[in-house]
């Protein structure tokens, strides 16, 4: 390993807007059940799953639309 090194002609990180976020989040057990289940038919992790749907709901500027019965 160097000693120094040279970051003069360095750039900026093009995907740093798009880099993830921990958090915690606290989600009933069904809709976990869910998740699992569609992440298991798609193959891919369900975490990665969740956060499509999210950032999709987020793009398209989706509103919750409640009604109590």
């Amino acid at each position: 390993m160097r000693e120094e090194y040279d970051f003069s002609n360095a750039r900026k990180n093009p995907y740093a807007a798009q880099l993830k976020r921990q958090i915690t989040i606290n989600i009933d057990g069904s809709a976990i059940d869910y998740f699992k289940a569609q992440s298991e038919a798609a193959g891919i992790p369900d975490q990665t799953l969740i956060s499509l749907y999210l950032r999709d709901c987020a793009v398209n500027k989706r509103q919750l639309k409640l009604s109590w019965q």
